[in-house]
């Protein structure tokens, strides 16, 4: 624990990139695999389960402190993080101070930790808890508050985390990306699979690495010969991979969500196919010939069981980008316009109401390719997406092979109502922020947002914001209704969740319209105008 702890310290003490791998293969080469497979465990974010709520773990501090719970507030809302505030005040905490805990970390995650679940009342939770913070130092006490709740971040990103192991090890990193995909088991056998210098049998269920689309450069895009690139539509759904391995059939999302029994018409259809078949694709509700916005996709989401019902009402579809293994061999390598012949040919036999091969679109010039970006939202899509015929099948963002094309977002003038602080460093500001429409006479809320002011907007907003509070619901400020703001979002939908009628998609804050009144914001009736254009 204590090796695991000062590790999290020196990659948080820096901004340096190698600094932070440097530190990541030292770790490793000096940690024992029992260890070492945990701390991948967490540093990958593997898991995000949260074995005892943050206002609990804030409960147990207030009733060993002298510090009353305004005072924590006061605190929190400086810091952000009850976790980090709740280390740095047991400083000044009397509690019983036991032996220290220098225990391995694998002990702490396989024994230690677990026993929260046992606890049999409040008091024995308070105790379990209070003895783990009596033995630890401050910032082993941050890293097990952390552990806890489930939000245990690290400040590197996964693909460093795999640099360093790769570097350490001696191995591809493409290599290590793959066998970390899918299933996850923290054991010292897992460990030694995945160091492994020999190609062994993966798990049938295992899925490729995905392969990302980059922003498209349109500058240097329009000096490429166009020839030697098609475009595709770019659809709003859940990007996944269908495996057809060992008699069975696993779908994976990008999100290294085992999703299969939330699609089993999916499954249907691919079990019809023979054996070592992997498939990159959209999974997106479907009617006719275009899509259902992405609250229908929602329905299927989380559940458990899928009944008929769910299924009539939110009919499922999958769209093939590309095959990257061909009767058991990975062929991620061969050419893109290879790849797709072998696809079209594997898909013949599968229903196409459930399953067709995405449209290759030609363009000749940069202007061709415009007018078919403009064509997107006809078709139910959010742009395209653009690929070099001959492009192998990489791992994660490689420029120069795929670029993503969207269409611009969809804009509305609305006015800010409700503001709340934000989380982490952003703690002491009001950064997050509700916008509303007209109706009539009255201003409804339609949308949160909290990216796109740069840091001097967000200040002298936060200044007027506390100058100009009308009311205060708990962390939440309602304000005079003045300032408008241009909000940018994806999509738009029906949605009877929410008074304006309408839900839209990754909205965010394109400008503040100082310019505007708050009397000149956009309408409910001009957000149901535009729903009616995209459809």
């Amino acid at each position: 624990m204590k090796r695991f702890t000062q590790l999290f310290q020196a990659v948080d003490a820096t901004t340096s990139t190698n600094e932070k791998v440097s530190a990541l293969q030292q770790y490793f080469h000096q940690e024992e695999p029992a260890n070492a497979i945990w701390a991948l465990y967490l540093l990958l974010g593997k898991t995000r389960k949260r074995l005892i709520t943050s206002r609990a773990l804030r409960d147990v501090f207030l009733q060993i402190s002298d510090i009353p719970e305004w005072l924590f507030k006061d605190c929190y809302a400086q810091v952000g993080d009850s976790a980090e505030v709740i280390a740095l005040l047991l400083r000044n905490t009397p509690i019983k101070t036991q032996a220290p805990r220098d225990l391995p970390l694998h002990r702490w995650m396989e024994e230690i930790i677990p026993t929260v679940k046992t606890a049999a009342s409040d008091e024995a939770l308070k105790h379990l808890i209070v003895s783990w913070w009596s033995s630890l130092e401050e910032f082993e006490i941050f890293v097990l508050n952390k552990v806890l709740t489930g939000a245990f971040r690290f400040g590197a990103s996964n693909k460093l985390v795999i640099r360093a192991l790769a570097a350490e090890l001696n191995l591809s990193e493409a290599v290590l990306t793959h066998r970390l995909m899918g299933d996850f088991e923290p054991t010292v056998e897992f460990y030694h699979q995945l160091i492994s210098d020999q190609d062994e049998t993966d798990s049938p269920s295992r899925p490729y690495p995905f392969f990302l689309a980059s922003a498209i450069d349109q500058t240097k895009f329009q000096a490429e010969n166009m020839s030697r690139w098609q475009a595709e539509w770019k659809w709003d759904g859940i990007r996944g991979q269908i495996i057809r391995r060992a008699d069975q059939v696993f779908i994976w999302s990008r999100g290294e969500d085992l999703v299969t029994h939330q699609f089993p018409e999916l499954v249907d259809a691919f079990q019809i196919l023979p054996n070592g078949l992997v498939f990159d694709g959209e999974i997106l509700c479907w009617d006719g010939d275009r899509p259902l916005n992405f609250n229908h996709l929602q329905k299927r989401l989380g559940r458990k069981r899928v009944t008929q019902k769910v299924m009539a009402d939110n009919p499922v579809h999958f769209i093939a980008y590309d095959l990257l293994e061909h009767q058991g061999q990975d062929i991620r390598q061969q050419p893109l316009c290879d790849r797709q012949a072998r696809l079209l040919e594997t898909l013949v036999s599968i229903d196409p109401k459930l399953v067709t091969a995405s449209q290759s679109l030609t363009f000749t010039s940069f202007e061709e390719l415009i007018s078919l970006r403009q064509q997107s939202r006809q078709h139910g899509a959010e742009g395209l997406v653009i690929k070099a015929s001959d492009s192998p099948y990489l791992v994660g963002r490689k420029r120069g092979y795929w670029w993503k094309y969207k269409v611009d977002p969809m804009t509305l003038d609305a006015v800010l109502i409700y503001a709340q602080a934000g989380s982490g460093k952003r703690a002491n500001l009001f950064t997050d922020y509700t916008f509303a429409l007209w109706k009539g006479e009255e201003l409804v809320t339609f949308a949160k947002a909290y990216s796109g002011l740069n840091n001097q907007e967000i200040e002298e907003l936060d200044k007027w914001i506390r100058r100009h509070t009308r009311e205060r619901f708990g962390p939440v400020r309602s304000v005079d209704p003045i300032h408008v703001f241009e909000i940018g979002f994806e999509g738009i939908a029906e949605s009877n969740r929410h008074k304006s009628g309408i839900s839209v998609r990754f909205p965010r804050i394109l400008r503040w319209r100082k310019d505007k009144s708050a009397a000149e914001a956009d309408t409910i009736q001009t957000a149901f105008n535009l729903l009616a254009a995209g459809n």
